[in-house]
């Protein structure tokens, strides 16, 4: 049930310093409070933490294994519910900042203990005492909301650009009259996916959980771990030194087969500790949501390692080739996809397709992040078209793609709708008659700058490369970093000019 949300308190905030001598830092000072400004007056700040309070009203509560429903959430006390809406403004305050400013968990909790800026804006200042939040604090504001309410918030931030401009302080409203619209690789972070290095790689988690199994005092009769760990590093070493010698793809073979005996191996050991912990965890110091993520990380290798070893089988031993849908190219990412670009220094990438569509302005309307292979370019304009329909209640006046949008199928669409074509066709003679056209050849020009508008998000607002493991997790921090990029453009666009106080006429002042 939606919580009705309790009036922001005014707290007692101290000034900031006024510092003096360095532009970058007035620069980013300004952009900051510019940000602040945008959240409050679009209401972006109150939606957020409006979704966080319906979410935790209408989550249910822990309950035992017995119990025959879901358990309903508890009613929160009114000091309850003040507490949870403030950490939930700390937690998109936090998280913005944190996106800007490309830190890991562990260094912005440290960078925001000593910065009175950072410390204002994500209003955890104080007079008396500044209490700021941990890394792992830190690292659950970013999962505070779920990726399809982050994109609502997204919408209502862009819909308020587009209705009241004034309110926001804009010069302009959100322009829709052009669409650019392009398609790229989020890519994983994966080391290239070699055959034989995911053997080493099952090898390496498996023995490093069973270690800690070990240590914790639940054993099975086996060899020390480590010496299978040092039996795999010799063994890499090995298949590494193949390449520079004579009869390398023997040899190769050769090592290949006894990696595979001592995957076998590792996978019985590490599987007997396995059910050893799930059924005897109360006899180690560990609780057990403590011994839960140990489990699944051992679940999900070795689960994935049997077909890690018949990939390399069929590749290194059978000579055979492997269906791109049917690669495991990380045992930790099962979501990542071999995604061919063909371009000079990216001719093939590892990650997922991800869609961008941005306005004139810059301001991006429209992502989609995709889990499995994606459909090609053609197939996905009339989609991305919709859902920027469906939030603004307006269609656009013109969509700009490169070549690999264009179809007839499309031309025929949005000739029916009403807006312009500025596809790039995929014919020379076509392209070459199209670009007598003024409007169309202006639109072609400025689509060449969404390959920046790119570019910006996936450096500057994502990460080199992404961290974020799994789809879910890139989906989420794909969303944080189009919010996050979306307000930053919001504050760099011209502020409205305040109306010019009218002097009174010449008769009027001299009766005066």
């Amino acid at each position: 049930m939606p919580g009705q949300i309790i009036p922001f308190p005014q707290e007692l905030r101290p000034p900031l310093l006024t510092i003096v001598g360095n532009v970058d830092y007035l620069t980013f000072r300004q952009r900051l409070e510019q940000i602040d400004a945008r959240l409050r007056a679009s209401g972006t700040e109150r939606d957020f933490v409006q979704r966080a309070l319906n979410q935790r009203m209408s989550a249910p509560a822990s309950a035992p294994a017995s119990a025959p429903a879901p358990t309903p959430a508890p009613k929160m006390t009114a000091v309850e519910q003040g507490k949870f809406q403030q950490r939930s403004r700390r937690a998109l305050r936090c998280t913005l900042l944190r996106t800007l400013l490309q830190e890991d968990y562990r260094s912005f909790s440290c960078q925001l203990a000593g910065n009175p800026l950072y410390q204002w804006f994500c209003q955890v200042e104080a007079v008396d005492q500044v209490r700021v939040p941990s890394k792992s604090e830190v690292q659950r504001f970013a999962h505070w909301l779920p990726a399809p309410e982050m994109r609502a918030v997204i919408e209502s931030l862009l819909r308020g650009a587009l209705q009241t401009p004034d309110k926001l302080g804009l010069q302009e409203a959100l322009d829709l009259e052009e669409y650019f619209l392009d398609s790229t690789c989020l890519q994983a972070n994966v080391h290239f996916p070699t055959d034989w290095v995911l053997l080493r790689d099952g090898v390496r988690t498996l023995m490093k959980a069973t270690l800690l199994i070990r240590r914790a005092g639940l054993r099975q009769r086996m060899a020390a771990p480590e010496e299978f760990l040092r039996r795999m590093n010799q063994l890499r070493i090995a298949m590494s030194q193949q390449g520079r010698r004579a009869g390398r793809k023997q040899g190769r073979k050769r090592v290949l087969r006894q990696m595979k005996k001592l995957v076998s191996i590792v996978r019985a050991h590490a599987q007997r500790h396995r059910d050893l912990l799930d059924q005897e965890w109360a006899r180690t110091e560990w609780t057990r949501p403590q011994a839960e993520p140990i489990l699944r990380r051992l679940d999900g290798v070795l689960e994935l390692l049997p077909r890690a070893q018949k990939q390399a089988h069929e590749r290194i031993i059978g000579a055979r080739p492997v269906a791109n849908d049917e690669k495991i190219l990380s045992l930790y990412d099962p979501d990542v996809r071999v995604i061919v670009r063909g371009k000079a220094g990216a001719a093939v990438e590892f990650g997922n397709t991800v869609l961008l569509g941005e306005n004139r302005q810059g301001l991006i309307l429209d992502f989609q992040l995709f889990r499995e292979s994606a459909p090609a370019d053609s197939h996905l304009l009339p989609s991305s078209l919709r859902r920027v329909e469906t939030w603004s209640e307006r269609r656009v006046g013109a969509a700009a793609t490169d070549r690999g949008f264009a179809s007839a199928a499309n031309r025929r669409a949005l000739a029916a709708t009403g807006i312009f074509d500025a596809l790039c066709p995929r014919c020379p003679a076509e392209l070459t008659t199209k670009f007598q056209e003024e409007k169309f050849a202006r639109l072609q020009r400025r689509r060449a700058q969404t390959e920046g508008r790119i570019s910006i998000l996936k450096q500057s607002f994502l990460g080199r490369p992404l961290r974020a493991k799994g789809f879910a997790h890139r989906e989420l921090a794909l969303a944080w970093g189009v919010l996050t990029h979306n307000l930053w453009k919001l504050a760099r666009l011209k502020k409205a000019s305040k109306k010019q106080v009218r002097r009174p006429t010449e008769p009027l002042r001299q009766a005066a």
